[in-house]
């Protein structure tokens, strides 16, 4: 197995840049040699946790992958069809305020004998 080339070594210049070692300018001369900066890129790592307790229950990848990949756009289906039903039933909710308002305004004396006549039928049932 070949061994990996060693990486290149960054050294701060007197105006506090950085630089390769190796893309020194001619005039910079090291007081004591080059500065080596250790960089450390930390990233978080992804949540397993769907994943561990799956796995761990004796489901396949298969079925993790599944879920993985099919979960949110369940979730993104849902909350689509909730936000059309919340659409509708306002917009229910405005038309059937519409319609009442309408025939309780033009409906004149007749209207307001049959609202008498329903109101009283509807005491009676009770």
């Amino acid at each position: 197995m070949e061994s990996l080339p060693e990486p290149a070594r960054i050294v701060q210049l007197p105006d506090g840049t950085y630089t390769y070692a190796d893309q020194l300018p001619a005039t910079f001369q090291p007081a004591a040699g080059p500065q080596v900066i250790h960089q450390h890129i930390h990233q978080a790592p992804p949540d397993r946790t769907v994943q561990r307790i799956a796995l761990g229950s004796g489901i396949g990848a298969g079925t993790v992958a599944a879920g993985v990949y099919f979960g949110p756009l369940l979730v993104g289906a849902l909350t689509t069809i909730a936000a059309n039903l919340a659409l509708l039933a306002f917009l229910a909710v405005v038309l059937a305020w519409g319609v009442h308002t309408v025939v309780k305004s033009i409906g004149g004396p007749d209207g307001k004998a049959a609202a008498k006549t329903l109101a009283r039928a509807r005491r009676k049932g009770k």
